[in-house]
């Protein structure tokens, strides 16, 4: 009992502790949101989301996923061998990609249809390069569970980029300045969580040996072949979408929807992006399926329950204080936010179950179950360009499509693990979004 009690209170310690610096690091861009709305356009916003989108996409590669199986191994000198073979991949892949783009830089302006971001078009392999060394260290952290580091960072990097943003937008970079802003931030982060690695774990450095790595390569061969395949397809529908808007909506649509999701996802990640880091080192250590599945149901209800009275409330008050906020010239923006906040709400409350087919090795289920999501979402867009809907309308249905997929990953799951559960409840949540969507769109 007395482990037991001691064991909650450590996650709740360690949450309490990633959410402290997430909370003030998700505050500060709201913070200066207004500011920013009122020096960057949403045209602005819209070739950040280009250029953002296209860094995404490709810095799924450039760890070969390797950088979630630090976690996994019991004993450090393992763990650091999986470390240093994604930053090994990493690196070689970032050349590769500055390659590629110095020798068909015209040929990929051409492809995506934007000369705004032709010479930041050199700086995608630093961003990449920048993100992949992020992802490695992070996940490194927090296997020994620095979280106060990991939240000190978080700060130091919302502060940065928060900083940058509006020196750049004050003296006209406009996109640029965003792009600018983004790297310096990565740029940032990357140093202090280095200097702090070599601090206190350089006595591991002796324990890396190639040969170490080529078997730690093939014992984890699913993370760079079924689970990057996943990942790919995952991120790639949010980054599909949003190339898609901008070459057939509008520039101006692309930006209110980029800035849309950051004004729904940024508050409430403060709880989940500290609950899923903690959420999956602790799943790790649990060896029945029963367990790690009851535990996640547990903590869906939980986080339920945290979100559903501010998100109301958030939605009641919105329309009035839009234009207050941000200006005149975002008041739109409550629509989109009406729209996509549905399926992202629901997506915020199962979003962690993700985590299990990774504990569990079975990222093949992850990668079709995303193969045939990604299948009919590129279906949907193909059904949006022959009916010329590139409006509210194309989002309410993109919206539904995703509530629709959120309840079958979660039923999918259940089923891997053959646990017997009731998910009565999580179905009549789906149901109850689909129909508020329909409201809205009778509304439009």
């Amino acid at each position: 009992m007395f482990r037991k009690l001691k064991s909650k209170s450590e996650f709740s310690r360690n949450v309490l502790t990633l959410m402290t610096g997430t909370t003030i690091a998700q505050a500060i861009p709201i913070a200066i949101s207004p500011i920013l709305t009122r020096i960057y356009t949403p045209e602005d916003f819209g070739v950040f989301a280009l250029y953002m989108a296209i860094v995404s996409i490709i810095a799924i590669f450039i760890t070969g996923r390797y950088e979630l199986a630090i976690m996994l191994p019991k004993n450090d000198k393992y763990a650091i061998n999986i470390f240093f073979l994604s930053l090994i991949i990493t690196t070689i892949i970032s050349i590769i990609l500055f390659v590629i783009v110095l020798l068909f830089h015209d040929s990929l302006i051409s492809i995506l249809g934007s000369k705004d971001i032709s010479t930041w078009l050199y700086f995608i392999p630093l961003s990449v390069f920048l993100l992949g060394l992020y992802q490695s260290l992070n996940y490194w952290f927090n296997r020994k569970k620095e979280y106060r580091n990991i939240s000190i960072n978080k700060i130091t990097r919302s502060g940065t980029v928060a900083t940058s943003n509006i020196i750049t937008g004050l003296i006209g970079l406009g996109a640029k300045g965003l792009i600018l802003s983004s790297i310096i931030s990565q740029l940032v982060i990357n140093i202090l969580f280095i200097k702090i690695f070599i601090k206190r774990y350089q006595n591991l450095f002796v324990k890396i040996k190639l040969y170490r790595m080529q078997i730690l390569a093939k014992k984890y061969i699913k993370f760079p072949t079924w689970n990057l395949g996943a990942s790919f397809l995952h991120t790639s529908k949010e980054n599909v979408l949003q190339i898609f808007m901008y070459k057939f909506f509008s520039t101006s649509f692309l930006g209110f929807y980029f800035f849309a999701n950051k004004i729904i996802k940024t508050p409430s990640s403060i709880l989940i992006t500290s609950f899923s880091d903690v959420y999956y080192q602790r799943i790790s250590k649990i060896s029945s399926k029963e367990d790690i599945f009851l535990l996640s149901i547990s903590y869906t209800k939980k986080i339920f329950f945290v979100l559903i009275i501010p998100y109301i409330v958030f939605i009641y008050i919105l329309e009035d204080f839009i234009p207050f906020i941000f200006g005149d010239k975002w008041s739109i923006l409550y629509m989109y936010i009406y729209i996509i906040s549905l399926p992202i709400f629901l997506n915020l409350i199962v979003s962690h179950f993700s985590k299990i087919l990774i504990v569990v090795n079975k990222q093949e289920i992850s990668f079709y179950f995303h193969l045939f999501k990604f299948i009919g979402f590129i279906l949907m867009l193909v059904f949006l360009y022959i009916f010329n809907m590139f409006s509210f309308e194309a989002l309410i249905l993109l919206s539904m499509f995703e509530i629709f997929w959120s309840i079958i990953g979660v039923v999918l799951i259940r089923e891997v693990l053959e646990v017997k559960y009731n998910l009565g409840y999580i179905y009549s949540l789906g149901i109850l979004l689909v129909i508020f969507e329909l409201i809205i769109l009778m509304e439009v």
